[in-house]
């Protein structure tokens, strides 16, 4: 089984070396993909030595001109997925990249075709109340919604097939792209399981980018 990773990235330089250094290592056959969002420090600069260099120069990289949104760039990655399976790898290293093996445990079994890594669950931690509750507000919704009961859509390590990735037409720019895969995944029938992994959240000052508007889009 072949994993396409998309990792959307918009001034994250003190991070991205890491997080990719740790996509080399993790046990699976992954296909990864970079897309910088017009990122204004170093990060693109970042990439472009990193991509001259074994493992990275296997990894394929992209840059929009203008800065667009996490949406946006997710959409340019999933465009890209040659994959049997897809996932997002955010690379502020709030997330565990070791879970993956967690994460693709059911798929592998044959027991899921959908996965979400809840942070619900697991070891966590989170700089404000509020985000927490917005979460847990946006989830209850689209439990009723849809009639299922998930814990936490908003969690960035989403594992789904590649062509539901690209029969899911998303039209989201921003961070509401996340409860938009979800209302699609669900209305195409798959079901979702969730299998908690490790979460470790940024505060503002370290560069946390989703506002409390974000919440009132998605």
């Amino acid at each position: 089984m072949r994993i396409s990773v998309v990792v959307p990235v918009y001034n994250e330089e003190k991070t991205v070396a890491q997080v990719l250094t740790l996509l080399s290592r993790v046990p699976l056959t992954l296909e990864v993909i970079v897309v910088d969002d017009a990122s204004t420090d170093r990060t693109w600069e970042i990439l472009q030595e990193l991509r001259q260099q074994e493992p990275f120069n296997s990894y394929r990289y992209v840059r929009h001109e203008h800065n667009q949104g996490k949406g946006v760039g997710l959409r340019t990655g999933f465009r890209m997925v040659t994959g049997d399976m897809v996932t997002v790898q955010d690379a502020d290293m709030e997330y565990d990249i070791n879970d993956y093996p967690r994460l693709l445990d059911p798929i592998i079994k044959g027991r899921a075709q959908v996965v979400y890594g809840t942070r619900v669950f697991a070891s966590h931690t989170a700089h404000s109340y509020w985000y927490v509750m917005g979460n847990k507000g946006v989830t209850t919704a689209a439990n009723l919604l849809f009639n299922v009961y998930l814990s936490d859509i908003e969690t960035a390590y989403k594992v789904f097939p590649r062509e539901a990735a690209l029969a899911m037409n998303l039209e989201a720019k921003g961070f509401e792209i996340d409860p938009e895969i979800t209302a699609k995944l669900l209305r195409m029938g798959y079901r979702i399981h969730e299998v908690p992994v490790d979460y470790v959240a940024r505060s503002r000052e370290e560069g946390k980018k989703i506002r409390p508007s974000d919440g009132v889009k998605a």
